[in-house]
């Protein structure tokens, strides 16, 4: 049945894609950034529109650790988002280059979300062979069927939902809104993605950012001590600053217009019921009550010669990762016995690929030195609104950066 809708959909998907982000669009402000506050007549009129626009998994609406479908209006559930690197490639084989798990309890309103770094290494999900590689390279091999599968081993969770963002869609949206504001960390430069001999200078303090220089701002890793950490901190940064702009009464009278500009740059299983549901049960919340989740770890380089570093991952701490497991096996009410998941990050058996890309990374696996309170795996952290990460301590304040 699965796979008579996929096919349905893709036939249709080219006529349908300027309707697919109105959707999506809304449930990405409302789940991921959460509380743009639209009116309830805009928000029905908006989803309305993407009446029939579906893009199933090819394992349909059941997870692999699910007995049976989730009801997202009464039950935890899980979104993945897929942020997917295509602009190194013109749009072929892209990567995903930014993954984010929010799982949601509709009964108390309460949400968490983890960033993934893209460089952890694991074993995809299809592979039969034992060998690790990036998880990023997840999605150039099978989409988000074979993204979701590699998560939900990874964290012994089921991924309910996906939504996958091209970044192109994203930049065209913010400039759209008008452009973000952000406050900027430290001084860094990053080359645009419009031109290779062009360079975007970032000045430590508040600054007006449009599409090209928050994509910019997203990717740059190479100057960030903290790596991945650092990255994804800007990342929702500027994912925050986003859904501020979409507030704003001038954005929301244009919502379709906005919808339009970005509607050939995302895909979800998600349907307009459950949309709709969503939009009714967080109707009122607000990103500073999501609890943030971090996975610390460690540096590793592999196949360095006496003159090379090698191909860089990040390895996952083995423990914080097993607690990062049971806080979110929790707030989905999944008990960790009820998973069938392996763990493909464990460094007991397999392999590396000789498939996988090389990284400019630095990788600092998470020494803190930003604002966020996100961390790595020495709990350092001169933050003043999170926490500590492995040998530091928990927070359980709203809005804050559980650190383990």
């Amino acid at each position: 049945m699965a796979e008579r809708v996929r096919v349905r959909v893709r036939k249709k998907k080219k006529s349908k894609r300027k309707i697919i982000f109105k959707r999506i669009l809304l449930l990405l402000t409302l789940v991921l950034l959460v509380a743009a506050g639209f009116g309830g007549y805009k928000v029905y009129k908006t989803i309305n529109a993407a009446d029939n626009a579906y893009d199933a998994l090819s394992r349909g609406d059941k997870s692999k650790l699910r007995d049976k479908v989730i009801n997202m209006k009464k039950k935890p559930f899980s979104i993945l988002f897929m942020g997917i690197e295509n602009y190194a490639t013109s749009g072929k084989g892209g990567r995903s280059d930014s993954l984010i798990v929010v799982t949601l309890d509709p009964r108390n309103k309460t949400m968490k979300m983890l960033s993934i770094p893209r460089d952890t290494r694991v074993t995809l999900a299809g592979d039969t062979t034992g060998n690790k590689t990036k998880i990023n390279a997840a999605f150039a091999k099978g989409g988000a069927d074979e993204t979701v599968s590699t998560v939900e081993d990874l964290l012994g969770i089921p991924i309910d939902k996906y939504v996958t963002v091209d970044f192109n869609g994203f930049k065209d949206v913010i400039d759209e809104v008008g452009g973000v504001d952000v406050k900027v960390p430290f001084d860094f430069d990053e080359m645009s993605d419009v031109s290779k001999k062009k360079r975007i200078y970032f000045k430590k303090g508040n600054m007006h950012l449009n599409g090209e220089q928050a994509l910019a701002y997203a990717r740059m890793r190479k100057q960030d001590k903290r790596g991945d950490f650092g990255r994804n901190d800007r990342q929702k940064q500027i994912l925050n600053a986003l859904i501020d702009q979409m507030s704003r009464a001038g954005n929301i009278a244009k919502i379709d217009k906005i919808a339009e500009t970005a509607s050939n740059n995302v895909q979800t299983n998600i349907r307009i019921t459950e949309g709709l549901a969503l939009q009714q049960i967080y109707s009122g919340f607000t990103s500073k009550k999501i609890d943030t989740l971090t996975i610390t770890g460690s540096d590793l380089y592999l196949g360095g010669t006496a003159t090379t570093r090698g191909t860089y991952y990040f390895q996952p701490d083995p423990t914080n990762l097993e607690k990062v497991r049971q806080e979110l096996q929790k707030h989905l009410d999944y008990p960790s016995g009820n998973s069938t998941a392996s763990d493909p990050a464990s460094d007991s058996t397999g392999t590396d690929s000789t498939t996988d890309s090389t990284s400019d990374s630095t990788g600092t696996g998470g020494t803190a030195d930003s604002t966020s309170g996100s961390t790595g795996t020495s709990g350092t952290t001169d933050s003043t609104n999170g926490t500590a990460g492995a040998n530091g301590t928990d927070s359980t304040q709203s809005g804050g950066t559980t650190g383990y």
